[in-house]
């Protein structure tokens, strides 16, 4: 409920003020640029800091007849008002330690008025300023519960700036730009709000006045203003502005208005004849306006140009995301008390429910009545027989936000008087330490409704796997006798593709019918481990299949099923045939460039990436274990594990006698050494089945749970790599 609370308040407040934002956004981008293009003027003094007022002043005073002011404004241009030799009253730039003219001072460039004017009233005078001020109030509130909304996400604040997992690209640098913005922005809009409220006199204006003792005054002895201490030992990077008496009079003095406090100065002798510090609000209004305009620092001006153009982007990919949302939500064909098959959706992005929708089509074209809903709808469903859960995980085991309520709901209701079986799909990530933690607990808690009983185990995807969930839609198809295609185009689409000519095809000699197919690579940049996408006689879903980079060869590991269209049209392939297909690349699961050690798993055709990684010349050992059937299954790899640089290697055969040995028999085997291995900084690749990665997971994570450190602990570090399918 907390986090509905503070995804609908950041909606809502962006829904809100999105034009202001935008109007405020542009402007700010293009009035980044005057104190950019200020600091390369040549009037902008970088060494303000080493030079001395006294300096200044003497060199002012060789240089004309009389001087009246000297200003330091915020893009740290000197300016001096001057009486010339010739008598003429001038104000201009000049050269602080020369005291000589660098130029007129220049005028404001149209755009920047125009900016700047719709920038802070909107062209509306002192009822757009309140507006101003307003907007940016609210703006302040987004990056709070921004802010908010990503810790909830990562789950602590030590997490703040951990790795963010990709669902879609709208989603990752929504994410990541906030982190990065936050500060900025806070500073933009706490500054924005206080110049708007110091225009309506909110705060309160204390003249500065000074106590001086006019009948204590002493002309004697007289001083050169070189040789004052008060000058000497203040730069002029501290001055705003110094006045200059009018007569030579010991009454008159010299007003020096510094950043923090103000002076005047006996003009004879060069003493402080008082000393004023500036209050808070003078400060803050000083620092808030050179915050929020960036003057005198290209850097700053630059992250506020950043910042502004992210403000852009968190707007347009907001809005995004809530269409994609909205455009997720699936119109049933069915009334739920029509329906046998109910699946029910917990999803913070949208993602999940695509696959939602996926799998209702697929139920629609097997003439199955279905009817979906989110898991807050949860309630009375007359005739159903099966319940599917489909949930995503949100931030730290959290509940996604159209999920917040099934829990309760659950523990308080009988909503089915009628037995029913129940399945759960838990999708996440590994980044996170409480994997599929929601989609756990609505498990645990269907497993002790008494009407309710389990037809599959939990079935966990990481990062969103398509092969992962397809070979859980297959599990379900063989215990209820249905039969369900999947169309992947939902979820996806069709991508461009390149031509590849078959060159070697290499067969099993066991009745597995597993085959090897080596593709000319042409023009295709790739590494192994890379994913090659097949459309298989012209369909729009695409076959993924891991691929090896054998001496810029394209290699393929498959194993041709009896009712596999994709595996059986590449088993039909003669060499010199092309094919249609794209890579994808995978840089999650390449060779590391450090490691102390690669520890790779594999089963069956989950070898391939391995084979071309094998090859690769490193100096980082290499542990294998992999399970085939038989030893008759090795022989079609046997060339290229034979010429690897192999350190160790394990075989688990399945097949080759009554006692059936799985490759996760040998990592329970060698449970301490792999662990010592991944803490002297191992990193561990999967590549196979589905079910073998959820199996060698198990048995890590028992093990881990016993030294006080999980998966994630080490998936941080990139230390586990997976491609299962």
């Amino acid at each position: 409920m907390t986090l509905s609370i503070w995804r609908y308040s950041h909606l809502t407040l962006a829904i809100s003020s999105f034009l202001f934002i935008i109007i405020a956004a542009v402007t700010g981008i293009i009035l980044a640029f005057e104190p950019i293009s200020n600091q390369l003027e040549p009037f902008a003094i970088s060494e303000l800091s080493s030079i001395s007022v006294a300096e200044t002043l003497e060199g002012l005073q060789e240089e004309y007849d009389e001087v009246i002011a000297v200003e330091v404004d915020g893009n740290n241009y000197v300016t001096a008002s001057v009486i010339t030799k010739e008598g003429n009253n001038e104000t201009f730039y000049i050269d602080p330690k020369t005291g000589k003219k660098l130029g007129a001072i220049i005028e404001k460039a149209p755009i920047y008025k125009f900016a700047t004017s719709l920038h802070r009233s909107l062209f509306l005078k002192s009822i757009g300023r309140f507006f101003v001020g307003l907007f940016s109030f609210l703006l302040f509130l987004i990056s709070i519960s921004g802010f908010v909304l990503i810790l909830k996400r990562q789950g602590r604040f030590q997490k703040f700036f951990n790795k963010i997992t990709w669902e879609n690209f709208y989603q990752y640098f929504h994410v990541v730009l906030g982190r990065l913005s936050l500060i900025p922005l806070i500073i933009i809009t706490v500054t924005g709000v206080y110049l708007s409220l110091e225009k309506f006199n909110v705060f309160p204006k204390e003249k500065v006045q000074h106590q001086i003792d006019f009948e204590a005054l002493s002309s004697k002895p007289k001083r050169t203003i070189a040789t004052f201490p008060i000058f000497q030992n203040t730069k002029l990077s501290e001055v705003r502005k110094i006045e200059f008496p009018f007569s030579t009079d010991v009454e008159d003095y010299f007003l020096i208005q510094l950043i923090d406090k103000e002076l005047t100065i006996n003009q004879i002798t060069g003493e402080v004849l008082s000393e004023v510090h500036y209050p808070f609000t003078k400060l803050a209004s000083y620092y808030s306006l050179l915050l929020h305009t960036g003057q005198g620092s290209i850097m700053w001006a630059i992250v506020l140009a950043l910042t502004c153009i992210a403000t852009l982007f968190f707007i347009y990919s907001g809005f995004v995301m809530t269409f994609q949302r909205m455009k997720g939500n699936i119109r049933n064909r069915y009334k739920k008390h029509e329906c046998e098959y109910v699946i029910l959706v917990g999803t913070e992005n949208g993602s999940t429910k695509s696959f939602a929708k996926m799998l209702y089509k697929a139920f629609l074209q097997a003439n199955q009545k279905v009817f979906v809903t989110d898991l807050n709808a949860y309630t009375s469903f007359p005739k159903m027989k099966h319940l599917i859960v489909l949930t995503a995980t949100y931030g730290n085991g959290d509940a996604p936000s159209n999920a917040t309520k099934f829990l309760k709901l659950l523990r308080e209701r009988k909503v089915n008087l009628n037995p029913f079986n129940f399945s759960v799909v838990a999708f996440g990530s590994l980044s996170y330490p409480k994997f599929c933690q929601f989609g756990i607990e609505v498990q645990l808690g269907l497993e002790v409704k008494e009407e309710a009983s389990q037809l599959l185990p939990i079935q966990t995807i990481h990062n969103k796997s398509f092969e992962a969930f397809a070979a859980w839609t297959q599990a379900f198809c063989n215990k209820t006798n249905l039969n369900l295609t999947l169309d992947k185009a939902i979820i996806s689409k069709r991508k461009k593709t390149s031509s590849f000519i078959l060159t070697e095809k290499k067969l099993s000699t066991t009745t597995e019918d597993t085959f090897l197919l080596k593709f000319e690579n042409g023009s295709q940049k790739f590494t192994s481990g890379d994913l090659l996408g097949i459309y298989p006689n012209s369909t729009t879903h695409e076959r993924l299949y891991s691929i090896a980079n054998v001496e810029d060869s394209l290699l393929l590991s498959i194993k041709k099923h009896e009712l596999g269209v994709c595996s059986n049209y590449l088993y039909n392939l003669k060499e010199g045939e092309t094919i249609n297909a794209f890579v994808q690349r995978n840089p999650s699961f390449h060779f590391p460039k450090k490691a102390s050690k690669v520890i790779m798993i594999a089963t069956g055709t989950g070898i391939a990436p391995f084979l071309g990684m094998l090859k690769e010349t490193s100096k980082i050992p290499v542990d294998l274990y992999f399970g085939v059937r038989t030893q008759e299954s090795l022989k079609i790899y046997e060339d290229t594990l034979n010429e690897s640089r192999l350190n160790n290697v394990q075989y688990a055969f399945s097949r080759a006698s009554s006692e059936k040995i799985y490759v996760q028999d040998l990592i329970q085997k060698d449970i301490n050494k792999v662990l010592a291995d991944l803490d002297k900084g191992a990193v561990l690749m999967l590549c196979g089945a589905i079910a073998m990665q959820n199996s060698v997971f198990q048995i890590l994570e028992k093990a881990l749970q016993q030294k006080g450190k999980s998966l994630s602990y080490y998936e941080k570090r990139k230390q586990i790599l997976v491609d299962c399918y």
